[in-house]
């Protein structure tokens, strides 16, 4: 029962990690336009975190907590394992200033654990190959869409003065970087959860077809909300300013963009990056105003942190399992 307890601070250290690393994702659109503080928007954003619990059913948890790894043969190492890995390329990539997936480590970590657990056999692989899948499809869908509503918004506001088109949008952006980050919360705590979860059914303290207890979704939220608070004002850099240089029209268009890509993949299920999906949408309106726009040197540094990030969280994953097997070997 004790290593429960050190499983379930792992998760929450996790969350507020997440949090911490993801909380470019999204205020760094609404502060490079300078339409909010760097403090107001962390606010702003910290809040819209926190209650996410209280609009969207609980999809993503479901996935994450038996959709890529069998929790019948799993144990409390290997997530426990799966954890350390997400924390460390975490902190890692924050420190590099690279806007990486903390979806995608998580489950790179699941997934080499549980290989070093029990082999192949343990991992879902229909849903992983999902979870893959959506490393390409969410920014895409991101850069289609932010690429097809900031041509929309230039169409509509082409007779408007440039002064009043800022101020029109500046006042927009509240409501799209609030969405935004009402999306985060939404796909990117109920990872979490599902992870708490999974470990007290592996425990035999409650069931697949249980739902999630309330105490775990307001721990979560809490804690993903308190590191969102903190920010990473590293990747808000890269996010911002060396992407593309973003008006506030364009940051409405790419956090409008970003909102819908979230909200669909939450909606059904489908654990995705916040990150990847933003990073997307902030090159589709570059690319509005021409190749030349994006700064492609960055973005392709960028691209290969998220290849990278399931198979090096594996790894990592998999030697912490080997490390904590041999310091718990009753756990």
């Amino acid at each position: 029962m004790t290593f429960l307890y050190v499983v379930i601070v792992l998760v929450l250290v996790f969350d507020f990690i997440n949090g911490f690393h993801d909380s470019a994702n999204s205020i760094a659109a609404v502060v490079s336009t300078k339409v909010l503080s760097p403090l107001a928007a962390v606010s702003m954003a910290a809040f819209f975190n926190f209650i996410a619990f209280t609009v969207f059913p609980m999809n993503v948890a479901h996935t994450i907590g038996k959709g890529v790894i069998d929790p019948d043969v799993l144990n409390l190492i290997v997530i426990a394992s799966a954890l350390v890995a997400a924390i460390t390329w975490n902190l890692i990539t924050w420190w590099w200033g690279f806007p990486s997936s903390s979806s995608h480590t998580l489950v790179g970590g699941l997934v080499g654990a549980a290989i070093a657990h029990t082999g192949t056999g343990s991992v879902i692989i229909g849903g992983v190959l999902k979870i893959v899948a959506f490393i390409f499809i969410a920014p895409l869908l991101g850069f289609i869409l932010s690429y097809a509503i900031s041509n929309l918004v230039v169409f509509a506001c082409r007779k408007l003065a440039p002064f009043r088109v800022d101020k029109i949008f500046r006042r927009l952006q509240l409501i799209s970087s609030s969405s935004f980050s009402l999306g985060h919360g939404g796909n990117d705590a109920q990872k979490s959860m599902g992870i708490i979860w999974l470990a007290l059914i592996i425990q035999g303290l409650t069931t697949k077809d249980e739902p999630i207890a309330l105490w775990i979704k307001l721990s979560c939220q809490t804690a993903i909300a308190l590191g969102t608070l903190f920010g990473g004002w590293r990747i808000v850099k890269t996010m911002g300013q060396k992407i593309t240089k973003l008006k506030p029209y364009e940051g409405f268009s790419a956090e409008s963009a970003g909102t819908m890509t979230l909200f669909l993949a939450t909606f059904f299920g489908i654990p995705v990056s916040t990150t990847h999906t933003i990073t997307g949408a902030i090159m589709g309106v570059g690319a509005r105003k021409g190749l030349s726009a994006v700064k492609w040197g960055i973005t392709a540094k960028i691209f290969w942190a998220w290849i990278f990030t399931i198979p090096v969280s594996a790894v990592i994953g998999g030697s912490m399992y080997f490390v904590f097997k041999y310091l718990f070997p009753i756990a």
